[in-house]
């Protein structure tokens, strides 16, 4: 296993002070890709690892780095709907309007998974409304055809 997949393991595991040990050692592999195409920080949040998302931030993470599909770690946590993730990625300089290959943002996975509680939060950092994905979507045309009312009230 080389240093780069050793790092994935350590996240995936858990073990926060295995983290920043080898860190200390190699201080490039916060910035590293693993196989797919993750970053350490997109594969931290993934598993909602707050410690590692943590560690990762504190030692120089890109906060907005993009894997190979274009999702942003804030992307991530937008759509499985972890709040705490979200607000602290927000808190560290997270883009809320990058889009991925696809056109989607934080507020359309948001709202394209019910995730209440996290369009509020992106609302309030001012999350453009207005932005399509390349279907020609907005996050408040995801709401109105998914019926969730309580959302296009939100979004409007």
């Amino acid at each position: 296993m080389n240093a780069t997949e050793l790092f994935f393991d350590t996240i995936r595991k858990g073990f926060k002070d295995r983290l920043q040990l080898q860190i200390n050692n190699n201080p490039q592999v916060v910035n590293s890709k693993d196989a797919r195409g993750f970053t350490p920080l997109i594969f931290a949040t993934y598993f909602g690892n707050e410690d590692a998302t943590k560690i990762l931030l504190d030692n120089g993470a890109e906060v907005n780095a993009k894997d190979s599909s274009g999702n942003t770690a804030l992307l991530g946590v937008c759509f499985k709907g972890n709040l705490r993730l979200a607000e602290l990625l927000i808190s560290k300089g997270a883009d809320i309007n990058s889009q991925n290959k696809v056109g989607v943002t934080p507020l359309i996975y948001a709202v394209m998974y019910n995730q209440d509680a996290v369009v509020r939060l992106l609302l309030k950092h001012k999350a453009d409304t207005s932005i399509k994905d390349n279907k020609g979507k907005t996050a408040l045309a995801y709401a109105k055809e998914k019926g969730n009312q309580n959302l296009v009230d939100i979004l409007n």
